[in-house]
């Protein structure tokens, strides 16, 4: 028995989306795309790895408010 990730699959359509020329997409691709990339964050935000890309997004983004006072 074959199991796929969920979230392995969306990684998968979310590069094959965003290889496509961008002249080619309608506004419904798009909207799409973002749809896809959400529910991709959800699936990975409880995960350790979203937990830590989570502590290196909050970080950068301490680092770059404190550079800019």
């Amino acid at each position: 028995m074959v199991t796929i990730n969920v979230a392995v699959l969306l990684v998968v359509v979310v590069i094959w989306r965003l290889r496509r020329r961008t002249e080619a997409r309608s506004r419904f691709d798009e909207k799409l795309t973002v749809v896809i990339v959400l529910a991709l964050g959800v699936l990975i935000a409880p995960t350790s790895a979203g937990e830590a890309i989570s502590n290196i997004l909050g970080q950068l983004s301490s680092g770059v408010t404190q550079a800019g006072r």
